[in-house]
C-alpha cells in the first residue's frame, strides 16, 4: 500500500496584547525563553484553556478542581517540569516546581518513547538544558489560586491568580482543534474511515501506532472518537464511554488491561504483540483486528463508498463556498462531525422504531434506509444491536438462495 503525505497544517495560534497586570506579592516576569529547538529535554507547556479532545502528552499537570472566584478558567498550572532522556536510566523528571509535588509517571507520559530522538513534536525544547530560571518565573507568574481541600497538603507555597486577563499577558501560542486536522485524517485514511466509524460506534479498544512525533497521531485519535457521536435520547446508555487516551506507552499496560472502550495511540511497536489489550490495531493505513468475528468489518463496501462519496462532495462544496463566495462558516471540521452525527441518528433512529413495531423485523430495505449494504454491513448490524442491547429480528435474505 502506498503510503500517503502527511503534510498537512496541524497548527493555527492566535496571540492577544500584552497587558501589565496588576501588582502582587513576589510576582515574576513571565518566561518566553524556550521554544522548538532540538535537544531531549521536553518542557511545560504554556498554559491555556483546553478542550477534552485536545489532552495527549501535555507538561503541564493541571488541577481539576473548580475555584471559589469569578470568571476563573478551570484549568490552573499546578507545577511546571522538564523531563530528560538519559541513555542508562531512560525518562526521568530533571527539574520541576513546586518540589515536593507528586509527579510519579509522568515522565512517560509526558515525553513519547522516541521523541528524544526528533526536533519538534507537541511538547516544548529548552532552548538552554540545564537553565531552569525561566520557567521558574513563568511559574511564579502563572499558578493560580488553589482551593484547600480534604486530602490536599498544604505544603504548596502561596499562589496568587489574575482570572480575566492572564491569557493575555504574553503572546502565547494558543493550539486549538488544528487547521486541516479532519482533512488530513480523511486524506490519509481514504475509504477506511468507514471502517475506522463502524469499529468506533461498536465501542472497540481502538490502538493506533505510528513513530514519533505522536502530535498528529494525537488528532487522529481525535478524528476517531469524532465518528460516533449519537444525539438521540435514551442512545449510549448501555454500552460504555469510549474514552480518548491519546497517547499509551508500557507504563499504561495495566489501566489498558480494565478498560473495554477506547481509542488511544502509541510510539512502541511492542503494544502489537499484546493484543489483550486492543481490539482493532491501526499501523499506518493497514487497519486490523485479530478477533474472527469482526474479520468482515474490515472490508469496504458499496454502502461505503457512496458514503465515502458523498462525504467529499460535501467537502468539495465547502472548499467551494470558501474560496469563491468567502464564505468561512462553516468549518470543514463542523461538516465532518454533523456527517457522521447524522448518519449515525438516523441508523438509530431506524432501530429504535423497528424495535417499537409489533414484529420488530429489520429487514433489507431498513438496512438500506439507513445507509447500510444489507449484506456488507449484516455483520455490523447484528454487532451493532448485541452493543446497545435493542430488541429487533434481522431479516435480510441471502442472496446464494432462490
Amino acid at each position: 500500500m502506498v503510503e500517503r503525505g502527511d503534510a498537512a497544517p496541524l497548527l493555527r495560534w492566535a496571540e492577544g496584547p500584552a497587558v501589565s497586570p496588576p501588582l502582587a506579592p513576589d510576582q515574576q516576569a513571565g518566561v518566553r525563553g524556550w521554544g522548538g529547538g532540538g535537544g531531549g529535554r521536553a518542557a511545560t507547556e504554556p498554559p491555556r484553556r483546553r478542550e477534552p479532545e485536545e489532552l495527549g502528552p501535555s507538561q503541564v499537570l493541571l488541577q481539576p478542581g473548580r475555584l471559589e472566584l469569578g470568571d476563573v478558567e478551570e484549568d490552573q498550572v499546578v507545577a511546571v517540569f522538564v523531563v530528560t532522556f538519559d541513555p542508562r536510566s531512560g525518562n526521568m523528571v530533571e527539574w520541576c516546581l513546586p518540589q515536593d509535588i507528586d509527579l510519579e509517571g509522568v515522565e512517560f507520559k509526558s515525553m513519547a518513547s522516541g521523541s528524544h530522538k526528533i526536533q519538534s513534536d507537541f511538547i516544548h525544547q529548552l532552548e538552554t538544558p540545564g537553565h531552569y530560571s525561566r520557567l521558574a518565573a513563568f511559574y511564579e507568574d502563572k499558578k493560580g489560586v488553589l482551593r484547600a481541600s480534604p486530602g490536599r497538603g498544604g505544603s504548596l507555597p502561596p499562589v496568587y491568580w489574575l482570572p480575566s486577563i492572564h491569557r493575555y499577558m504574553y503572546p502565547e501560542m494558543k493550539i486549538t482543534h488544528p487547521a486541516g486536522c479532519m482533512s488530513q485524517f480523511i486524506k490519509f485514511f481514504g475509504e477506511q474511515i468507514l471502517i475506522l466509524w463502524k469499529f468506533a460506534l461498536l465501542r472497540k479498544r481502538i490502538l493506533i501506532f505510528s513513530p514519533p512525533p505522536v502530535g498528529v497521531v494525537c488528532y487522529r485519535v481525535y478524528c476517531c472518537c469524532c465518528l460516533a457521536n449519537v444525539s438521540l435520547p435514551g442512545i449510549g446508555g448501555t454500552v460504555p464511554e469510549s474514552k480518548p487516551f491519546f497517547y499509551v506507552n508500557v507504563a499504561d499496560i495495566e489501566s489498558l488491561e480494565v478498560e473495554v472502550s477506547y481509542v488511544a495511540c502509541t510510539t512502541e511497536k511492542i503494544f502489537e504483540e499484546k493484543r489483550e489489550l486492543y481490539d482493532v490495531y491501526v499501523d499506518n493505513q493497514n487497519v486490523k483486528t485479530h478477533h474472527e468475528h469482526l474479520q468482515p468489518l474490515l472490508k469496504v463496501n458499496s454502502a461505503d463508498r457512496e458514503k465515502y462519496r458523498r462525504l467529499s462532495e460535501q467537502r468539495q462544496m465547502l472548499l467551494y463556498s470558501q474560496e469563491v463566495e468567502e464564505d468561512y462558516n462553516p468549518c470543514e471540521e463542523d461538516l465532518f462531525v454533523l456527517f457522521f452525527l447524522e448518519q449515525n441518528n438516523r441508523i438509530f433512529q431506524t432501530l429504535l422504531e423497528v424495535s417499537a413495531s409489533q414484529d420488530k423485523t429489520l429487514t433489507a430495505e431498513h438496512a438500506r434506509g439507513m445507509g447500510l449494504d444489507p449484506q456488507g454491513d449484516r455483520s455490523f448490524l447484528m454487532d451493532l444491536l448485541e452493543a446497545y442491547g435493542i430488541d429487533v429480528m434481522l431479516v435480510i435474505d441471502n442472496p446464494c438462495c432462490p
